[in-house]
């Protein structure tokens, strides 16, 4: 008999009736594009987070790669980041036109090492790229320092980390630029959407443009009832705009991200008491003066001592109706970084040793009790407990 009769899906969202609301009056209003509701958003996030400014966009990825481009970031250039991230890390460097560079993680934070940072700047160096991982915030003192002294740019990848604070600061306030998703398994989301923010009005205004084709400031007024405006192409941009639609379910969702935040605790506390007898390595404390978004519950599966590989261990939980994550294999795990970019995962062994051993389990403010037990349940099962 599996664990649950239903198919628990991995990293589903909280979703309420104000979502549902807010999207069909945005529909009704025949208003779906990037307008009204995308401004409300941005204003709502950037009061929530303390920032300066706040611009919506249609991914986090896309908020890296507008971010790389307003840092100055270009051909010839080198971007630190870490290999224990997702691919679009990675791709929003190159799409840049720079070459990214991977300095190994902690192997306890699972974040980016600043003493690894430090060893791998070359002249070349334009940018620091910290990802704070799982929702844990990267050690932003060392980071910074280094920065400054090295005069470099710093963009947070706040993926994972909306709620997440290192000594009493938010993540993404740190840097030049920090960059949030709302994908759907997200902490809060908008179905696929991001957001950057900035420090410097003129960084703010230049990804605004990049974001809707290099289209003048404001084009997304022209077609609105005070009559017809003209605009002018000012740059060769993208098409990574938000739409009204998106912003409608992020309204709401940033309305409860507290309140989910506390759900998601209470569920990794759960999930630490009924493992602490098991073959696996839990997830590290929350630091002091720090605040863990409490993103992803990542386990390390040691086959010597469970007697069960990872990749055994995730057949066993799917067999069991769980959804279950892995976050991430190292970037150097990938073919086409290894043959383009000639990484070796051997060469980041921090990165390689948790790459092959985690896996994440279901961590989401819309698990019910039955959903935590059922999950505990399987664990348990799918190691011979």
């Amino acid at each position: 008999m599996r664990s649950k009769e239903r198919f628990l899906v991995f990293g589903a969202p909280a979703l309420g009736d104000e979502e549902i609301a807010e999207v069909t009056a945005s529909i009704k209003s025949g208003w779906l594009g990037t307008g009204p509701k995308v401004a409300r958003f941005e204003n709502d996030f950037r009061d929530y987070k303390g920032s300066r400014n706040a611009v919506a966009v249609s991914s986090c990825t896309a908020a890296l790669h507008l971010s790389a481009m307003a840092a100055g970031v270009e051909a010839g250039d080198e971007v630190i980041t870490t290999p224990m991230t997702f691919c679009s890390t990675v791709n929003a460097i190159i799409h840049a036109g720079a070459t990214p560079v991977l300095a190994d993680v902690d192997p306890v934070t699972m974040n980016i090492s600043p003493s690894e940072i430090e060893r791998k700047i070359t002249p070349k160096t334009r940018a620091i790229l910290p990802v704070h991982f799982a929702g844990r915030p990267c050690e932003m003192d060392e980071i910074m320092e280094i920065s400054k002294r090295r005069k470099l740019k710093v963009i947070e990848d706040c993926a994972h980390a909306v709620e997440t604070e290192y000594k009493g600061r938010k993540a993404g306030l740190f840097g030049d630029f920090g960059c949030f998703s709302f994908y759907v398994t997200k902490n809060m989301t908008t179905g696929e959407g991001g957001m950057v923010v900035t420090r410097d009005d003129n960084d703010s205004a230049r990804i605004k443009i990049l974001a809707l084709h290099g289209l003048s400031k404001d084009a997304w007024k022209r077609f609105g009832d005070d009559g017809f405006k003209h605009y002018e192409v000012v740059e060769c941009g993208y098409k990574y705009n938000m739409m009204d639609i998106q912003a409608a379910i992020g309204i709401h969702q940033l309305k409860r991200v507290e309140t989910h935040w506390l759900k998601r605790r209470a569920v990794w506390d759960k999930y630490n008491t009924a493992f602490a007898d098991l073959p696996l390595t839990l997830p590290a404390e929350p630091a002091r003066d720090t605040r863990h978004a409490y993103h992803l519950y990542t386990v390390l599966v040691d086959e010597e001592k469970a007697k069960i590989s990872r990749d055994e261990f995730l057949r066993r939980m799917t067999a069991e109706n769980i959804g279950v994550g892995v976050h991430y294999m190292s970037v150097p795990e990938h073919p086409y970084y290894r043959e383009k970019l000639g990484w070796k995962p051997e060469d980041y062994p921090n990165a390689m040793r948790i790459g092959r051993k985690t896996v994440s389990l279901p961590l989401s403010a819309g698990l019910t009790d039955e959903d935590v037990n059922d999950v505990i349940t399987a664990v348990r099962r799918s190691l011979g407990a």
